[in-house]
């Protein structure tokens, strides 16, 4: 497979951070990041004034990989090959800045329906109703593109008026000319979403691609 470097440009890519904008995202995302809570249900979650930022996507789409790319740690959020494995929210305080929550997969996932349908209900709840979220990362495997999973929780989220950008995961599998169709393609689904982010960001927790950039996209939602 072609590689794809971490200055990747495609017609549909968001556009580059200057110098200045990519150091403060690196220095939100060196500060602590701490583990604060492990939710199950609506009722528990935290009361919290800071801004949020979510990580949703199909369940192996490769959230906790992000999130632990983003903040420098290996094992902050809990990674497995078995789909379904993030049964719950997590919320991290990254330097009391922002916080980070890392939403079960939704899609397939190795679990009882009636597990499924409880964490997807949660999911729900969380996203419709979080006064403190400022976006969403809606994460797409860059190798496959927008599925009907996809299309579903896009459609909650315009009806709650929750921005939420795509972030397309593991491009560093997917050959150039196909990435750029697969990104071309999200690019004029998004254009039918009212609350779509129109910048889309290319990333691959394995490579570091993106990251440097997605930090400090994050970090202008940090310092909002």
């Amino acid at each position: 497979m072609a590689k794809v470097e971490p200055n990747f440009e495609t017609s549909a890519a968001a556009p580059a951070f200057d110098p200045a904008a990519l150091e403060r995202g690196r220095l939100l995302f060196a500060a602590p990041c701490t583990f604060i809570a492990g939710v199950v249900d609506a009722n528990g979650f935290p009361h919290l004034t800071q801004g949020e930022v979510a990580f949703a996507g199909r369940s192996n789409v490769g959230k906790s990989s992000l999130i632990n790319a983003l903040t420098g740690q290996k094992a902050l959020a809990r990674t497995s090959r078995t789909p379904g494995r993030t049964q719950q929210i997590n919320f991290f305080d990254l330097g009391e800045r922002l916080t980070l929550a890392d939403l079960p997969g939704y899609g397939y996932a190795k679990a009882s329906k009636t597990e499924i349908a409880k964490w997807t209900e949660l999911a729900r709840l969380y996203l419709k109703g979080r006064a403190v979220l400022r976006r969403t990362c809606l994460l797409i495997d860059g190798r496959h593109g927008l599925k009907s999973t996809d299309l579903d929780l896009m459609k909650i989220l315009d009806e709650s008026a929750v921005v939420y950008q795509v972030i397309l995961t593991k491009v560093d599998q997917v050959r150039a000319g196909d990435l750029e169709k697969i990104l071309q393609k999200t690019a004029d689904t998004l254009r039918k979403h009212p609350a779509a982010h129109a910048d889309i960001r290319l990333t691959s927790s394995e490579k570091g691609i993106g990251i440097p950039e997605l930090r400090a996209e994050l970090a202008e939602l940090g310092a909002a």
